[in-house]
């Protein structure tokens, strides 16, 4: 009898993991032509929710099935590895959607579940074009009106905005950061078509401008009662794994097929693309487990899931880069072309840039080691 890892989806689960494997084989032969046109996945999308995989991270109260993180970033990795962007789309969506509903009052969530479960689409209205990495600590404020407050300012990198039915969106109400679901509005919100990338181009993280748009007051969530998991955290650490793994899979494929024209033996024989393979796996094997690991904790909704999303988050974003180098200097010239290797590397940078970026994650976690605490005797 084979045991089942603990930290692996539930073996209850395996369907929707299989279900999204199955999907993603037809987002890979299409992914090159959206990188080339930038035009957003919306099929693979609906594909998605048709599966019923959208409806199957509801919680079960209101008529879902409460999907394990362990399952949910399994799939995230397998989307990823076949279309970033279509991944980088989802997860937002799911982030959106599923936030609301944990966030609402009873009535308020089973209102979204019941959206999520139609078919609608939702996006992210929370990074302002001033504000970097704090994209949970707005600077704009939200002014009181008849119904509710209204906003007037921008939010970026809202991926799929251009299709989104409602927003998950944040601002400063009495001076703190306070939650809302909107609804589009199409007189008061204009999407700015700023969005030429170097990678997940089809993902379209455009601005989102606001001119006195109505925040309604009932669809404002309540103030938190602590920490929970949240489905973006969880997210892109699996995101940047999934580029991780096509990296990997261009290099072997490469190697493998590619003969050293003095020898007449392939690429993969060479002794230092064996070691550097090796070093690769090896890391992108660790860093999946820690993943693994986080999505595991979240399930417990143990508090030790936040900073692990820090630390999975930076692993799963240099292994992606590294293993997406490799590829293209394995590949040489057929790398530096256009092709899955170098557009597996255009895709590997996002990630670490992503709120939180690379560098926030280093300083949060380093601060969270090397500054004092009253046990060392220091009290400030």
């Amino acid at each position: 009898m084979t045991a089942i890892h603990p930290f692996a989806p539930p073996a209850h689960e395996q369907h929707w993991v299989t279900a999204a494997t199955e999907l993603a084989t037809d987002f890979a032969k299409t992914a090159a032509e959206r990188d080339r046109t930038s035009d957003l996945p919306i099929e693979n999308l609906r594909g998605l929710h048709e599966a019923g995989i959208d409806a199957a991270l509801i919680p079960a109260a209101l008529g879902g099935e409460g999907l394990s993180y362990r399952s949910y970033g399994a799939i995230v990795r397998a989307v990823s590895a076949a279309c970033p962007s279509t991944a980088c789309i989802w997860v937002m969506h799911i982030g959106a959607a599923i936030g609301l509903i944990e966030m609402s009052t009873s009535d308020t969530a089973g209102f979204w579940a019941d959206k999520l479960t139609g078919g609608a689409r939702f996006a992210n209205a929370l990074s302002e074009p001033s504000g970097g990495n704090l994209f949970l600590q707005p600077l704009q404020h939200a002014e009181p009106t008849d119904g509710g407050y209204r906003l007037s300012g921008a939010k970026r990198f809202s991926s799929g905005c251009e299709v989104a039915d409602h927003f998950l969106i944040n601002a400063l109400v009495d001076g703190q950061p306070a939650f809302f679901g909107l609804d589009v509005d199409p007189e008061t919100m204009s999407f700015v078509p700023i969005w030429d990338t170097m990678g997940l181009r089809a993902s379209r993280s455009q601005l989102v401008e606001f001119a006195d748009t109505l925040l309604p007051e009932d669809r404002r969530c309540p103030p938190s009662t602590g920490p929970r998991p949240n489905h973006i955290g969880a997210g892109l650490a699996f995101l940047s794994l999934g580029v991780a793994d096509a990296a990997l899979a261009a290099l072997t494929a490469h190697a493998r097929a590619r003969t050293i024209p003095t020898t007449g033996q392939p690429l993969a024989d060479m002794q230092w693309v064996r070691f550097a393979v090796g070093d690769v796996a090896s890391r992108l094997e660790a860093a999946a487990m820690y993943a693994q690991h986080m999505t595991w904790l979240a399930d417990q909704h143990d508090p030790g899931f936040l900073p692990a999303t820090m630390h999975a988050k930076l692993q799963a974003n240099t292994i992606a880069r590294d293993a997406a180098d490799l590829a293209v200097r394995v590949g040489g010239g057929a790398g530096y072309t256009r092709g899955t290797i170098e557009r597996a590397f255009r895709d590997a940078q996002a990630g670490w840039i992503m709120a939180y970026s690379g560098e926030i994650c280093q300083d949060t976690i380093g601060a969270s080691i090397l500054s004092p605490t009253p046990q060392d005797g220091h009290h400030g």
